[in-house]
């Protein structure tokens, strides 16, 4: 069954200049309406997750603030191992085969839900050898990584972005949003035990799973019509196991600094750290949704017109230095004070590690945009190679840094890192030394449009 028609009157209330961009271009309306329901989610997640999360912050203090933001970096880490690699893959499969989707959802689901269950074993192992005497950092990680089983269920997800209709996403993950934030805020209010908030997490993603089952069958599909497919199953993760590998690495090196200030310091380092790390990723959905809208597009444009494709991306990087320059230059100026208006003065410490974790994002924004590249070109072991280089020098600048400067440090290992992976690295290979240019040039002269 086909999704219902959008009704696009919206066009006509844009200003007169603007509009003639719009009419009689369906894809990039297309792309634009997508844009903005994905924009109006995750501005709605900041404004209430920003409020509920500082709230936990204030309630619980640095120290089991820190607690429960080192059980999550754990579960963060074998996050991708629960993904497989397989987004990019799935929604561009769905674009191409169309008539096979039974086939590449069931399958997809199948793989996600064993990889899921499994990473919830690995994990509840990890932390148990880290801090084998600390059982309520077990309990938290227990609790917590049911997420990595209810994950699963976003493989309906893939199929409303490979129609580029993700408003129906929106409405089921918004509604298990709002009634997790709700239990938060309870939570809070009755003082209950850092557990309880760890549970939320898993409650969300229950809920969600729900939500997005509900919102499938309401356009017509039916989750029990999938079918898996070994020979599928084996085709598909012969692709992915590049992304896979760099998910991996990613994941570790962006969640492995929290590990390491709670191996190397304390929960409270970890607690003020990730006060800086929330501020500084609040605006990071923002080139997320820009590039998941466009990437469809970018993989067509790259069938028909080469040159067209490489001044689509120019356009992108631009647009991405622009975005990551914005953010990054009023948030120096007033990290300070936002820490402390947000946080308290129980959290002063995190203002230098802002300041540096916010230029970091200048470069993770731009990697958005170059991943996106290296998926249309088909090199996806390039991209393991980039993230690879990236997590190393992120882990052995953690550990040099971390012991001498704590959560500092952690943060100066994230900025230098992240340029390597992003754009540092790409110099080393030659067939990349045009999109390396091509990014140097958007961080010297970034463009809005």
């Amino acid at each position: 069954m086909t999704l219902p028609p959008v009704d696009r009157t919206w066009v006509r209330y844009i200003p007169s200049f603007l509009r003639k961009r719009f009419e009689n271009r369906h894809v990039f309306q297309e792309a634009v309406e997508n844009s903005g329901w994905l924009f109006a989610d995750r501005i709605f997640r900041m404004g209430v997750g920003l409020v509920v999360g500082v709230w936990i912050a204030r309630y619980l203090g640095p120290s089991e603030y820190g607690l429960l933001s080192y059980a999550a970096s754990i579960i963060g880490m074998f996050s991708a191992v629960a993904l497989l690699g397989l987004e990019a893959i799935v929604v561009r499969d769905l674009v191409r085969n169309p008539e096979r989707e039974q086939e590449i959802l069931g399958t997809t689901f199948r793989l996600r839900f064993l990889a899921g269950a499994i990473s919830y074993g690995v994990a509840i192992a990890t932390v148990m050898c880290l801090r084998f005497n600390d059982p309520k950092a077990h309990l938290l990680v227990g609790v917590m990584g049911w997420v990595l089983i209810f994950g699963a269920f976003d493989t309906i997800d893939l199929w409303f972005q490979s129609r580029v209709r993700s408003k129906f996403v929106v409405y089921a993950k918004n509604a298990a949003f709002v009634a997790a934030s709700l239990l938060r805020v309870g939570f809070v209010v009755f003082k209950t035990p850092v557990v309880a908030f760890a549970a939320a997490n898993a409650i969300e993603y229950a809920l969600a799973a729900i939500g997005l089952l509900v919102v499938y069958r309401h356009c017509g599909e039916r989750f029990g019509s999938w079918k898996g497919n070994l020979s599928l199953a084996r085709e598909m993760f012969r692709e992915s196991w590049p992304l896979l590998l760099s998910g991996i690495v990613f994941m570790v090196y962006l969640r492995i600094d929290q590990v390491f200030l709670g191996q190397m310091a304390d929960s409270r380092e970890v607690g003020v750290y990730a006060a800086a790390v929330k501020i500084a990723e609040i605006w990071f959905f923002i080139p997320t949704v820009v590039v998941n809208s466009v990437f469809p597009n970018i993989i067509k444009t790259k069938e028909n017109d080469e040159e067209e494709f490489y001044r689509r991306l120019q356009k992108l990087y631009n647009l991405m230095a622009f975005i990551g320059y914005a953010i990054a230059i009023p948030t120096t100026l007033l990290a300070g004070f936002v820490v402390t208006l947000l946080y308290g003065k129980a959290y002063a410490a995190a203002a230098p590690m802002l300041i540096l974790l916010v230029w970091s994002d200048v470069f993770a924004i731009l990697a958005v945009a170059r991943n996106a590249y290296l998926l249309a070109m088909n090199w996806s072991r390039v991209l393991f190679w980039m993230v690879l280089i990236g997590a190393v020098s992120n882990v052995l600048l953690n550990m040099v840094l971390i012991p001498r400067y704590g959560g500092i440090g952690a943060a100066a290992a994230s900025l230098i890192s992240y340029w390597i992976a992003g754009h540092g690295a790409c110099y080393l290979h030659k067939p990349l030394r045009r999109t390396s240019n091509m990014m140097t040039r958007a961080l010297m002269y970034p463009k809005f449009w």
